[in-house]
């Protein structure tokens, strides 16, 4: 449950979300296509699926929500940079009344999945991402989900944080938009029957014993 500071109150009226998706992003054209930015191109498919219009929140955002088979969907892409998402999914939490932090759904890249490759996950450790260590000190838990999709570590003793801002190759990118297509559907059977049902789809194919920190 999330747990709130002193004097907080709900930001949130009318009917709470069923879900929040928050794709992980840097903002500015410079980072569009790159590595790190593809956890936003999940959330803008889901968009573009389902009619929403991302516009401008007060919370710092690009944010809409939709009714998908009767259930809310809120879809939301920070816009500062990645090591202070946290400030932006605080405010966004309360504003879609998510009291659950299972109805939290955030998705990011991952070095530590090979190209291509996505597992879902439910709270556990951060793998040093700061987008993810951001919005657990805000939110001050780490119960929050995760679709984590594979980048690929860089080639010998590269610099990560330089892998992760800079574009896949052609063979890579056409790699990830297979996944990006397979992650969006992975929100929909979460907000249609459950976070647990959607693991264990997707977390269980042959690939899934690779990977021992997404079980």
């Amino acid at each position: 449950m999330l747990r709130r500071r002193r004097g907080e109150e709900r930001a949130r009226r009318g009917t709470p979300a069923d879900l929040l998706v928050v794709g992980l992003a840097n903002p500015g054209a410079e980072y569009e296509g790159t590595r790190h930015n593809v956890g936003s191109e999940v959330v803008r498919l889901l968009a573009e699926r389902h009619g929403a219009s991302l516009r401008r929140s007060k919370e710092r955002a690009l944010v809409d929500e939709v009714v998908v088979d009767g259930k809310r969907l809120a879809l939301a892409i920070p816009l500062t940079y990645m090591n202070l998402s946290g400030e932006v999914v605080a405010p966004l939490v309360r504003r879609h009344g998510i009291e659950d932090l299972a109805r939290l759904v955030v998705v990011h890249d991952e070095l530590d999945l090979p190209v291509g490759r996505m597992k879902l996950k439910l709270g556990g450790g951060l793998a040093g991402n700061n987008g993810l260590k951001s919005i657990k000190a805000h939110l001050r838990s780490a119960d929050f989900a995760r679709i984590r999709i594979g980048i690929g570590k860089p080639p010998g003793r590269s610099d990560g944080a330089k892998h992760v801002l800079k574009r896949p190759t052609k063979q890579e990118r056409a790699e990830l938009d297979v996944v990006v297509e397979e992650a969006a559907d992975a929100v929909e059977m979460i907000l249609a029957e459950g976070f647990a049902a959607a693991m264990n789809r997707y977390n269980t194919r042959p690939d899934a014993g690779s990977d021992p920190a997404a079980r």
